[in-house]
């Protein structure tokens, strides 16, 4: 197993429990005892985690793994529940994309899907984008920037490290002079009573102002986030109108957004 990997499961491993123990963790992933404590001293150093005598534990309550290690888990169902998603945009809307996992799927999906844009020669007058995308997340801007077909709008703010999204002030006035057809959101929870949710405040307020400026809200993610909670509320279920996710929600689950007025697409 290379290092990659074995970080990607320490720190999925914390995100579960909250807690390592190197004997544990090394039994796991059938290394010795000195890689897994040389391991955690290089991710402490990455503040990914905190050091303790024999192991590890997360960086309070609420954990959240940063993009590059979230990325490669139920790869195959954010690529279903992207592809889907893309699929709901029709050519020349205004569509807002937050930052996330699922969320840079569809990203990918809507630059796919719109790549049949023709290039205009020089001094020509430009035509009508094929799609317009608003987005704060860094990495789905630089993905989509050389599409020439898509155009790009970024907000301004400050870029939190662990998601590439930018949040702030400056961010709440650029969503404040834009309207949108559109909002695609990522999230870390879905509460029947709570509704959606993230982990970090400023995240979770950046999201709820795209839901203020969008006529329809889609949210995209898998399963695995029903009936979780995170820190932060972003909205209630009343402001969504259609859950992208995959096959392993339970009907329960699926019963109590229908009945929320939530139409669900399960893919």
């Amino acid at each position: 197993m290379s290092k990659h990997d074995r970080w990607n499961t320490l720190l999925e491993l914390l995100a579960a429990s909250g807690k390592l123990e190197v004997e544990e963790a090394a039994a796991t992933l059938d290394v010795s005892a000195a890689t897994i404590r040389r391991d955690l001293d290089e991710l402490a150093a990455q503040q990914l985690l905190v050091r303790t005598r024999g192991g590890a534990v997360a960086h309070g309550v609420s954990y959240e793994l940063p993009l590059r290690y979230k990325s490669t888990r139920r790869a195959p169902e954010k690529r279903r529940i992207a592809e889907t998603a893309a699929d709901l945009v029709a050519p020349g809307e205004v569509v807002g994309l937050n930052g996330g996992t699922t969320t840079t799927e569809v990203a990918r999906a809507l630059a796919l899907r719109f790549a049949s844009g023709r290039a205009e020669a020089p001094g020509a007058v430009l035509a009508a984008p094929a799609l317009t995308v608003v987005t704060n997340a860094l990495n789905i801007a630089g993905e989509l920037a050389v599409r020439p077909q898509i155009k790009i709008v970024t907000t301004g703010g400050v870029a939190r490290p662990q998601t590439y999204e930018l949040v702030g002030p400056l961010t709440v006035g650029v969503l404040n002079e834009v309207v949108l057809d559109a909002v695609v959101l990522g999230v870390d929870g879905i509460d029947p009573e709570l509704g959606v949710m993230a982990h970090q405040e400023d995240e979770a307020s950046i999201s709820r102002l795209f839901t203020e400026r969008a006529s329809r809200v889609v949210v995209v993610t898998d399963s695995s986030k029903m009936g979780r909670r995170a820190f932060a509320r972003i909205c209630g279920l009343d402001r969504i109108d259609l859950l992208v996710t995959d096959t392993d929600i339970t009907p329960e689950a699926v019963a109590q957004l229908t009945e929320a007025g939530v139409k669900v697409l399960a893919v």
